[in-house]
């Protein structure tokens, strides 16, 4: 008989990651160039402003003629808040809860959406899609 195991974390991360960019591949080119662009940008936009001021650039910059931004938080909401948990003020919604939360929570989404991005990045590369700026 087989005893069945539950997928890592690190295997949860990767899947769900996989699963952001499998639904790119119906967006139009410069659209899944940009959130790749973005993707990649981000790390490093964390470790020096701080995870708000990073969800809140994307909200900022997703406007109607790039969603793509939108969808790129909305992926990194639904992760930490819905898939992970890490219990938030608002579970729609990680900019609010990064905002409204105690320090604990900060630090705690923060990590899991640097170790997200990892996955996410390595994914982006794999499909091709553009990481750096060009």
């Amino acid at each position: 008989m087989a005893t069945q195991t539950r997928p890592t974390l690190q295997q949860r991360r990767a899947a769900h990651a996989w699963q952001a960019v499998e639904k790119l591949t119906k967006e139009k080119t410069e659209a899944k160039n940009e959130y790749a662009r973005e993707a990649k940008k981000l790390p490093a936009r964390i470790l020096a402003s701080g995870l708000g001021p990073a969800l809140a650039f994307l909200h900022a910059k997703g406007t109607d003629k790039k969603p793509h931004l939108k969808a790129l938080l909305a992926d990194l909401s639904d992760w930490v808040l819905k898939q992970r948990p890490i219990q938030g003020k608002d579970p729609a919604s990680l900019m609010y809860s990064v905002v409204h939360g105690d320090s604990n929570f900060l630090r705690r989404a923060t990590d899991e959406v640097l170790a997200y991005l990892e996955w996410l990045n390595r994914f982006l590369e794999a499909e091709g899609l553009p990481t750096e700026s060009e």
